[in-house]
Order: structure tokens, then sequence, then C-alpha cells
């Protein structure tokens, strides 16, 4: 059985439902306190999964992420790196994605690129405030990007029929820091030529560049996103399920496809190895 570690912070309040996520999916869950794994980052080298979880890590002071993103990048890159590098799938959605790209993990190396060794990349993202100035608290359509590398949303809505994808292909969204932004003119444009880019808004939501809603590294087995897919297990938790049909509702809900599709990616590594 694959094993996951989920990495909380004080403040984190979505960690639960991303443990929930990776259990559902198959996955021995473990849930482990950053500063644990300063201590003792060797713990890492058992993890076939990772995520990082939404919430407001420190209180979100200084900005959203920032305490929690510079522990990581000081002290747990390189273990990180290590666990990419052998391949372990990681999530992070809305204040893990704010984590990550302060940390330098995504968008990542170009494909072809090694990891540095050193000091963790540069940040080329960042995750402002939303345009509005609002702290947004709803469900949003999304759809996926269709030349991504991402595994985590390989196949997202293909099981369910087209005449519903509209209703069904929705996340929830809550974060007052995220409108995703690159480092400079085509900076997304590179991404998507990349397929990079895994994930965007149906709709205008936050002022993100290009309607991005989520990216991954170019493995694809890296995915920051700022919806929350791990609120979306249970096809109760849709605004309106019960318009919803029978033969949608006996499949995966998108945000438990998503976990299982990276538990299969680990699975099928195995069964290659």
């Amino acid at each position: 059985m694959p094993k996951a570690m989920v990495i909380r912070a004080p403040g984190t309040n979505c960690d639960a439902e991303l443990c929930r996520g990776f259990a559902q999916a198959g996955a021995q869950v473990e849930l482990v306190h950053v500063e644990a794994l300063i201590r003792e980052p060797s713990r890492l080298d058992s993890a076939d999964l990772l995520g990082i979880p939404g919430g407001f890590s420190y209180g979100d002071d200084i900005a959203s992420g920032r305490i929690f993103a510079m522990k990581v990048r000081e002290r747990l890159y390189a273990p990180l790196r290590e666990a990419l590098l052998r391949g372990a799938p990681m999530m992070a959605p809305c204040n893990g994605f704010q984590v990550v790209v302060q940390v330098g993990l995504l968008p990542g190396p170009d494909a072809g690129d090694a990891w540095p060794t050193g000091e963790p990349p540069a940040q080329s993202l960042a995750l402002c405030d939303n345009v509005g100035g609002r702290f947004l608290d709803r469900w949003v359509a999304v759809e996926v990007e269709p030349s991504t590398v991402c595994v985590w949303t390989r196949g997202l809505f293909d099981q369910i029929p087209e005449e519903f994808r509209k209703d069904v292909a929705m996340l929830p969204v809550a974060h007052g820091e995220g409108r995703l932004v690159g480092s400079g003119p085509g900076a997304m444009a590179a991404l998507t030529a990349s397929g990079r880019v895994a994930l965007r808004y149906g709709e205008p939501v936050n002022g993100s560049e290009d309607e991005v809603a989520g990216v991954c590294d170019a493995s694809g087995r890296l995915f920051g996103l700022m919806p929350h897919p791990e609120r979306y297990l249970e096809w109760t938790r849709h605004p309106y399920w019960t318009r919803l049909p029978a033969e949608v509702l006996k499949g995966p809900t998108p945000g438990a496809r998503m976990f299982q599709n990276a538990v299969e990616a680990v699975s099928r590594a195995w069964s290659i190895a």
C-alpha cells in the first residue's frame, strides 16, 4: 500500500480533508508537523505521496504561506527534492500552493533540466491579492488544460457524460491571495507550452493570468492549485448534488479522482519497477 505524508503547520485547517483524500484512494496516511520533519527529515524517505494542505499556516502573518514556505525552503528543500526525484506525487492546494511557489518548487526546472542541488530555485510565480481585494469562498467552474502533463488531472472528467460536465466540473475556492502571476510577460504562455499549466478557471475568479488555477512541474507529479479538491470527495458536497443523475453519482467526484490518479501513478511505477 502506498504511503502518503501530509505536512501540516500551525494554522493549516484542511489537513484532515487532504488525509481523507489520500486514504479513500487507497494510501496509508501519516500526518506530520513541519517542525517534526525539520528535526528528522529522513522521515520523508518513506513517503510515496506528499501533501501540503490549505488553511492559514502561521496565521498567514507577513503574507499567505510565507513563514511555512521559508521553513521548508531553508530546512526541507533537499529531502523534498529527493522525494520528487524518486517520483513521489505531491499535491499542494490553496495555502499549500502559496507555500510551494515561494519555496521555488513550482513551476520547477524545465523538462530535461536538473533540480538544483544547493539553493532552491528562485521564485518565479506569485499568488497575490485577489482582484477586488476580497476573500472568495464559493464554487467555481474549472477546466483541465488539454496539453498538460499533470498526472493528477488526467482524464478528470472523461467518465462524466458530456451533457453533465458543466455541472460537475466545479471546485470550491476559499482564498484572499489567489491571483496567480508570472515573473514577466510570456511566462504563463511558456508554462502552457511546456504542459505545466494544469487547470484553468472556467470563468473570471480572482484575476489570475490567463485564468490559470493550477500548475504542475515538468514531471506532472508536483501539482499546486488554488481550488480545494479535497473538499469535493463526496457528491453530497456539490452545491446541487440532488439534481445530478444517478449515472454521475455512481462514479468518483473530480476531487476524489485526482487522488486516485496519483495513487494509481505510484502503483504503476511499482509494477514497472
